[in-house]
């Protein structure tokens, strides 16, 4: 019975660059006094002080939102997703696009990769593939592993190279593993300009998607006969399953959530989501027009947005659900890296893990964790501590993975 539950790019340094200017438009004296650069933690505490007053700027025309699934505020900056700065304290200021976007099953398979590099090469030409030990649907748990696993895969990525490591592994481990391809916005959708790209996806509203994780794990119940699944989700698969669990029914439908590198309770994006909350926080919709590249979902991941708020409102965790999230000192995306950790409320197992406590060389950033053995023996001890009780330590480098091998 159930008990009572995008890697650094040049976008970035472009992004970066509008931030910067945006600062500079607010009139800073040519001759003021250097100020000492800010750490990635001292922008998140700046944040999260000004989520907590109303913005300079609060009298935009009220967003559209969508029927039951956007998160549209009292009022916003843009008449398209109904998330702008308005009052919403923290929105995403969001202007471009409305909401939409589906889910979609996997076709055929594409070869187990041990380097994140190469495995997202392919997943950009093969959109639709299945990572290796994924979708058997005729697969049964047995009493040894009762639970079949969901794969969750994060924004830009796909079934594919966000598991193209995993997968076979927890296959052979002994688990039904099944994954599908969520969050498919195009750029009328507010995608962002990444969604021309065929094999990028998780770039809808998050609501949206959680919505059709929720209808694929109903799925994976009635075809493999279990009353609960555990799910292994990278980066936004990890906060969209917890949305999952505490707002679409997942508490009474997941045993086990292991994340990396989630973004449950926000993220400065390379510094540059938390400079735009912060010029969204004087009243410049700033984040608005950063929307237009990295799409709806990587808005609503950033520090102080309406999701991450209303994700953590009640605390971080729900009674049910044991929880294993893992963090890397090195991850570029979700920063500080420590953001992706929980607070157990009474009675909930957390384990927080940073991924170089105890392994120093494994030195995995936001994408290459999801390609490091030792990522991959903390789900396995997770899912099964008695079959696999004891963690890999091995080098794993940045941007590259497998050991440094293509």
């Amino acid at each position: 019975m159930k008990r009572s539950t995008y890697g650094r790019s040049s976008i970035a340094a472009v992004l970066l660059s509008v931030s910067v200017l945006a600062v500079g438009s607010t009139g800073v004296g040519a001759n003021a006094a250097p100020q000492e650069r800010p750490t990635e933690q001292t922008l998140a505490d700046y944040i999260a002080a000004g989520r907590k007053t109303a913005p300079v700027a609060d009298s935009g025309s009220a967003g559209t939102g969508s029927a039951g699934t956007g998160s549209a505020c009292t009022s916003g900056s843009g008449a398209g997703s109904g998330n702008g700065s308005g009052d919403c304290y923290g929105g995403s200021g969001s202007s471009s696009g409305s909401s939409g976007g589906f889910a979609s099953d996997t076709v055929g398979y594409g070869p187990p990769m041990t380097s994140w590099l190469a495995a997202f090469g392919y997943g950009l030409t093969h959109p639709d593939a299945a990572p290796p030990g994924a979708n058997d649907w005729n697969c049964k748990p047995t009493a040894e592993h009762p639970r079949p696993v969901v794969m969750v895969h994060g924004t830009w990525m796909n079934a594919y190279n966000g598991f193209a490591f995993m997968g076979q592994p927890i296959k052979d481990a002994g688990f039904c593993t099944f994954t599908v391809n969520y969050g498919r916005s195009n750029l009328l959708e507010g995608g962002g300009l990444g969604s021309v790209l065929p094999g990028v996806m998780g770039t809808g509203y998050i609501q949206d998607s959680a919505k059709q994780l929720a209808t694929f794990v109903d799925r994976v119940l009635a075809a493999t006969g279990a009353s609960e699944v555990d799910i292994v989700a990278h980066s936004q698969g990890g906060s969209m399953s917890n949305w999952y669990t505490k707002f679409e029914g997942g508490a009474a439908k997941v045993k086990n959530l292991v994340t990396y590198g989630a973004t449950h309770h926000g993220t400065s994006l390379i510094g540059i989501g938390a400079l735009g909350r912060g010029i969204n926080n004087f009243g410049i919709d700033i984040l608005g027009f950063i929307e237009i590249f990295v799409g709806h979902a990587g808005i609503q991941q950033t520090i102080g947005s309406d999701f991450v708020n209303k994700l953590n409102e009640n605390g971080d965790t729900i009674p049910g659900v044991d929880y294993t999230i893992v963090g890397s000192r090195y991850d570029e995306i979700t920063n500080p890296y420590d953001l992706t950790f929980l607070k157990a409320a009474p009675g909930v197992s957390v384990q927080n893990i940073t991924l170089q406590d105890g392994c120093e060389q494994d030195v995995s950033d936001h994408l290459t964790i999801m390609y490091s053995p030792r990522a991959l023996s903390i789900a396995l001890r997770a899912l099964d501590p008695v079959g696999h009780p004891t963690l890999e330590c091995t080098f794993n480098p940045w941007l590259i993975g497998g050991g440094g091998s293509l």
